[in-house]
């Protein structure tokens, strides 16, 4: 009940909190409550090269964060890609078992440790039509894990991001008209590989009318190959990942 209570305090702070900069302080109160020494709250983009803003909240040593955004981390970081793999909080130690880590991973793991940071826990945020985020807890290098509070962890890296949701604009995809029910039926079959003749039939209508159904819903995209059309429809959710492997 003792570290229920260290989430339950949290929430109930985070109702007055108006302000990144006070969730930044909350945050920090926080994880060391919790044991943990750093925090990041942050969506997964090249914060360096972005034309448009996106959530970052860390407190993190700056020269990883130099380090970090030199090498464009923020999009492909092996923590950061193993949260897109889950819904679950996890921990680092676990990636290995989530994602293929190649030798860049491991190197960028290694700087983590030499800067100070060591093992830690993440819990993924993914919104669709939202880049991807998440919040990670994590102890010093050499520092025990604090095991029994990665429960409280998962609750609350997923009110801070919710809050900083809320109290920021998050990067969004074009705002598009949402698809017909036929149109989509003609993009999950294509991102399922088959051809407009192929839809035709599975759906028993004729094939110019695959046709124009796929081109209109490019046309509400703003975009020209199939490929896009699909990725478009899984980042704003009109279609997921199971969608296309549950046959």
């Amino acid at each position: 009940m003792a570290r229920l209570a260290i989430a339950t305090a949290f929430e109930d702070m985070l109702r007055d909190t108006s302000e990144l900069s006070a969730l930044f302080g909350l945050l920090q109160e926080c994880s060391s409550a919790m044991g943990f020494r750093y925090f990041a709250l942050t969506h997964h983009m090249d914060f360096a090269a972005s034309p448009v803003p996106g959530i970052r909240i860390h407190n993190y040593p700056l020269e990883w964060q130099e380090w970090f955004d030199q090498r464009s981390l923020g999009r492909f970081d092996p923590i950061h890609r193993a949260s897109h793999v889950t819904n679950m909080g996890f921990a680092w130690t676990r990636v290995p078992d989530l994602i293929q880590l190649t030798s860049g991973d491991r190197e960028v793991l290694r700087q983590a440790r030499e800067v100070g940071i060591g093992d830690g826990f993440t819990v993924p945020a993914n919104v669709p039509g939202e880049y991807n985020g998440s919040c990670s807890f994590a102890v010093g290098s050499g520092d025990a894990f604090p095991d029994q509070h990665v429960l409280i962890a998962q609750l609350v890296g997923g009110l801070a991001f919710e809050t900083a949701r809320r109290l920021s604009e998050p990067r969004q995809a074009p705002k598009a008209q949402p698809m017909t029910d036929r149109q989509r039926d003609c993009v999950l079959w294509a991102a399922r590989g088959k051809t407009d003749w192929e839809i035709s039939r599975i759906l028993g209508v004729s094939h110019e009318t695959v046709i124009q159904h796929l081109k209109h819903a490019r046309e509400r995209y703003g975009v020209q190959k199939r490929a896009h059309l699909a990725v478009m429809a899984l980042f704003d959710g009109s279609i997921c990942f199971s969608d296309i492997f549950l046959k």
